[in-house]
Parts: C-alpha cells; structure tokens; sequence
C-alpha cells in the first residue's frame, strides 16, 4: 500500500492538485467533472469513515471503493473536516521555540495520570504550544485508552474537535515533523484505526518513505515505522521489507538497549518467516546476553515475550539471565508484565530457587488486588514447574473465595487445576471447594465441556468428589458436547472420564448416577505424552529390580510393568497365597494378597518438597482401594542405599516387615 500510495501521490502532483491530497478519491471525481468531495480533501471523519464511505463516490458504483481495505481491522478517517486554525482550539505545534524537556516531561506524566479520553483532550486544550512528539504521545494515550481488540470502544471519540483539530495540524506540518515525531504519529493514528486513504495518513505515509529513503532514520525510529507499516499492511510490505534492510546494516552490539527491545518487538510482530533474519537474531540474542543486568521490568518482560513468540529455543542462557534479572524485578512489575514473564518461563521450562523465593515475598501482597489473569498464571507457573509452595496457594486460596465470582470459567479452572496436579488442600479447603460448587451451580452452562472436565477431574485428585455435578458430565448431551468440541474426544479426555467414574464407584459408594459407557472407557491411563501416570523411572527401576532378585531369589517371583482390569500399571507386583509365601509371577491360581510396590522416582513428586503429585496419589489411593497392599519405594531413600547388602536388608523391610529373612 505504501508504494501504490507514493505513486498515486505522483499522479496528483502531475495534475497540479496539492501535494498529499487523497489521490484515488480526488482523482475519481475530477476524471468525470464531478465537483470535489470536501470530506476527501481534509481528513475527515463524517463523510468518509469506512462505514458510510465517501457520499460522492459511492453514486458510481463502477468506480474503485475507497473504504475497501485489505486488512479486517476497522479503520476510521480522522475528524478534522472543518477545523482550521482559527477553529477556537488554542493548542498548536510547532518545533521553533517549542517546549523544554521539562515542560515536555511534565506533559507526559500528567498524561499517563489522565484515564479517560476526555481527560486527555482537556489537557490538550489547556495547552498554548506542543511538540510533534507530545502530539503523538497524546494520541497513543487515547489510543491506549480506548483501544480493545481490533476496534475502539467509542468510535466518536474521533469525531471530537479536539482531536480533528490535532490531526488537521499533524496533516498540514507533516513535512515539518521530525523524523521520530513522524513515525510516532503514523504508528497511533494505525492503533486509532483510521482509514488508510485519508489524507492525514497518505500524507504521513508518503513523508515516511520520503525520509526512509534517505536512510537517515535510528534504529528506534525505524522500528517505530516498521510498526506502522505492519499494522497497516502486514509483513509482505514493501516498505517493511526497505526497513529490515537498513536495520540488518547496522551491527546489533552497538545499539542502546533501548533499540534492541524495539527490533524484537518489531520481529515479534511477524517479520520472521521461514528462517528470515536469523543471522541478526542470533547476534541480537548475543548481545542481550551482555546487557541484561541493565534492564528495566518493561525490558525483561518484552524480551521474554518476544523469545516466546520467535520460539526461540536455543537461547537457555539468555533466559536464564533474564530469570535472575526478573528476581530484582518481582515487586516492580504490572500484571501484565508478570504475566508475560511467567508465562515465558513456563515456555523455557526454567526457573530457580531465587526467583520462587521473590515469588513467594510478593505474591501475598497481591492476591487480591491483582489482574485475575495474573493471580492464574502464579498458580500455573508453580503448577507447571511441579513447585509446591504452601506461602503462595494459601494466599491464592484465600483470596479465591472472595474473588472467584469476578473469575472468568477458564481462570477458575486453572487455578483448581494447580491444587489437582500438586495435591495440596490449602487450610481453608472447606470454603474453597465450598465456592467452586457453588461457581458450578450458578455458570455450569458457562463452561467450556473439556474446561468443566478438568475441573472435576482435578477435584478428585485431592479428594473432593463433584457428586453433583457428574451426572450432567455422564448424560449423552455433555459427551456429545465434548465430541464436536475441537477434534473430537481424544484418549486423555477419555482417560478423565474413566477416572472420574472409577473414583465415583470407588470412594462414593452411594453414587447412583448415570454409569459411563463402556466406549468411552479407556484400557490403561498409561499413554505417551501427557498421561495420569507417571513412567517408572528406568534407572531406578533396574536398581530395585536387582534387589529383588536377591531377595526372592529368582526373576520369576515378581511382575514387571503390569496392567491390572482396573487401567493401572504397576511397577512391580508380588503375588502371595494364604500362608504369606511368594507366588510365581504366572501363576493366577491361589492367590490371596497382591502387592504393588511403586518405584517413585523424582519425577512423580513436587521438585522442592517430598509430596506425591495428585495423580500419583489418587493411583495409590486407588490400588489400596482395589485391594492392593501398596509399598512405596521413594527414589530418596533408595538412592542413599551404598550396596547390595543394604538394598536387600531395605526391601525386606520394607515388603516383608512382619517376617524374618531367610538366608537363600
């Protein structure tokens, strides 16, 4: 667009009409004789917002549409029609005798203190003289106040004298602005969405690439227009393209810090396709190595996100300086930033004790003052990191109860779904599940059918039973629900469902509800990838399994890795007759106790405390149920067994602790 704009702009000036009028409108009606749209010679939102169009145009219907635009978001043409300047508004811009940096600074904070856009006019208005780039901060401002999703939330806050008078100036002295004052205004007037074709835009954009060519723009400046041009016309943008070069001629270990942010943001926004700019990322990511001790909260977050959206796996040591620059940070981030930053550390897969330890300091001060989102991603991060810390749930825990009604669904169930995984009931669990009852009796219709069923699952993992609500989970119309949903129903949805029965029938005896079909059971909850078991770790298990043999005496006595009817596996499973001696592993006759030893290796408790993850103790809650006498073997305790003396004298005790040893 930028290149069909600059060319239409020549076209124009051939014809003797003004430079930076909105040439496909002006060159419409003048091919016809037809007197000139006022609305398409200023920038003006009453007559040529992309709604209604250009009035004058649209009574031919053969000509080219001006409001077609080649992007979804919704574009608006600036409202400066009619106002010129001895239009009342006394502010103006200007760049000789201008404002002082003070008097610059002191405009900024008091914008960032306005809250609503007419705040933000009214200091406009109490203003004599303004810079280009206090103008385009000013519009940023509006822009972040009113901007949500892909539209404004007032789409006549364009329509104000206030900012028609702004953008009228902006649209006059385009050729006047600096270079940094320029591309910040064409960068706010593309998050206000107005129309491309007006003429403040036109004329931004052609003065943009009038300056681009000279090749005299910052780093910080291009990325800025890049920005721009993104927005406006997405990556394949010619002008984007002209951007990336000049930014890849200049050599990443001499920018500030403040330029590298810009251009990962900049990549971030979808430049980087199949493997473009690797060279220079590689290099940026070098060389933020070696600055990241100097970064600001703003910093350290944008990095993180920018690493997460290029997936940019290879940088372990640039996120692990990041993590320790975040530890400074904690107390000092926005929500948003936080959330940013522990949602980049769940990417990775990383963090350390000291970062958990500021966590732990800050997010009591938080709960209940916090972003919702932000209080879930706390409880994801320590979920995810199978970090279990009683400081911060409790303090989560507590302030759920007050704040869960204003919880979105989802935020809801990823905060249950935590205390699931981890098998911790905080101290106030009565009121807790109390509350998330009560969630599901008022919104049930609300839930997403998989979100409602990872609710419930994770209920039962710490022993609270959705009696209740189970029977709308089993009805036919919820199962069918949860088939048209995505993909259809896959094995862990089905491994869930199986579960949630199989607690039902096992711990809530009185149940009697709907039963759970037959052919949406499962087999075995053991399956590659995310699974409700965990794998016996190998290292282990081949340690235990030679203990075993010297213990019974022969590999014969004792299963491996056995499915059992009720979709189980066991580590390792003996088989007893009524007198309490060992039966071969085959034989199915006779037998009168079974014992299950589980190989608990590290990856089936929490990192930092010795506590069974919850799926690990519902299968233990669950064999013993089934009749299984369930013996544990921590990984901790058989690690610091030194021979094979002391691992056989350990077993013993451990399956056998009512019977002496024979010496075999």
């Amino acid at each position: 667009m930028a290149l069909k704009l600059v060319q239409r702009l020549s076209v124009v000036g051939q014809l003797g009409v003004h430079r930076g009028v909105c040439s496909t409108r002006l060159l419409s009606t003048i091919s016809v004789g037809q007197p000139l749209c006022a609305g398409c010679l200023s920038t003006s939102a009453g007559c040529c917002i992309r709604r209604q169009g250009c009035r004058t145009l649209q009574q031919d219907s053969g000509r080219r549409s001006l409001t077609t635009i080649t992007r979804e978001l919704y574009f608006l043409g600036s409202s400066s029609g009619g106002l010129h300047r001895d239009s009342g508004l006394g502010f103006r811009i200007t760049q000789l005798h201008g404002p002082t940096a003070a008097e610059e600074q002191e405009f900024k904070q008091r914008l960032d203190s306005c809250s609503s856009s007419r705040q933000v006019f009214t200091l406009l208005r109490s203003l004599g003289i303004m810079s280009d780039t206090m103008a385009a901060a000013a519009l940023h401002r509006v822009a972040d106040l009113e901007q949500v999703g892909n539209s404004l939330k007032d789409l006549k806050v364009l329509e104000k004298d206030t900012i028609r008078s702004l953008c009228y100036q902006l649209e006059q002295d385009s050729r006047r602005l600096t270079d940094g004052g320029l591309v910040s205004v064409l960068l706010a007037c593309t998050r206000l969405f107005l129309d491309p074709w007006s003429v403040l835009m036109v004329r931004l954009v052609s003065e943009s690439q009038e300056r681009l060519d000279r090749g005299q723009m910052t780093v910080g400046q291009l990325c800025t227009l890049g920005q721009a041009m993104l927005a406006m016309e997405g990556p394949g943008c010619v002008m984007l393209k002209q951007v990336m070069e000049q930014i890849q001629k200049q050599e990443p270990s001499q920018w500030s810090l403040e330029d590298l942010i810009a251009v990962y943001r900049l990549l971030q926004g979808g430049v980087v396709q199949d493997g473009k700019y690797w060279d220079l990322l590689n290099a940026m990511h070098t060389h933020a190595v070696t600055v990241t001790s100097r970064m600001n909260p703003a910093a350290v977050s944008g990095l993180l996100g920018a690493l997460v959206v290029l997936n940019q796996t290879q940088v372990m040591p640039l996120v692990i300086n990041l993590c320790k620059q975040a530890v400074r940070h904690v107390p000092h981030f926005t929500d948003e930033e936080l959330t940013v930053v522990l949602g980049g550390l769940m990417h990775f897969g990383h963090s350390d004790h000291y970062f958990v330890e500021a966590m732990e300091r800050y997010v009591p001060t938080m709960t209940f003052t916090s972003h919702p989102e932000t209080v879930t991603k706390v409880m994801q991060f320590f979920s995810r990191r199978n970090i279990l810390s009683p400081t911060v749930f409790d303090a989560v825990a507590e302030s759920f109860v007050y704040r869960a009604d204003d919880y979105s669904t989802s935020q809801v169930t990823r905060q249950i779904m935590a205390l699931g995984k981890l098998g911790y009931l905080p101290p106030n669990a009565g009121e807790l599940f109390r509350k998330v009852e009560s969630i599901l009796r008022s919104r049930f219709s609300h839930f997403q059918p998989r979100t409602v069923l990872n609710l419930l699952h994770s209920c039962t993992l710490v022993e609270r039973f959705p009696v209740n609500f189970v029977s709308k989970v089993f009805s036919s119309f919820f199962l069918q629900q949860l088939q048209d949903q995505g993909t259809g129903i896959d094995r862990i949805v089905l491994a869930q469902l199986t579960q949630l029965y199989m607690t039902l029938k096992l711990e809530c005896p009185f149940y009697e509800g709907p039963k759970l079909l037959r052919k949406y059971r499962v087999q075995s909850f053991l399956m590659s990838g995310r699974s409700l078991e965990t794998p016996v770790d190998a290292h282990l298990y081949n340690s235990v399994k030679t203990g075993l043999v010297h213990l019974l005496g022969s590999r014969s006595y004792f299963g491996s890795k056995v499915l059992t009817p009720y979709c189980y596996t066991l580590d390792v499973e003996i088989k007893l007759d009524e007198g309490g001696y060992v039966l071969p592993a085959s034989q199915n006759d006779e037998v009168y106790k079974r014992i299950a030893l589980c190989i608990d290796g590290h990856q089936r408790f929490t990192t930092n405390k010795r506590q069974l993850l919850g799926k690990e103790a519902i299968k233990q809650r669950h064999l013993r149920l089934l009749g299984y006498e369930v013996v544990q073997i921590p990984f901790d305790e058989f690690e610091n067994l030194k021979s094979k003396t002391s691992v056989v004298e350990y077993l013993h005790q451990k399956i056998f602790p009512h019977t002496f040893r024979l010496s075999w």
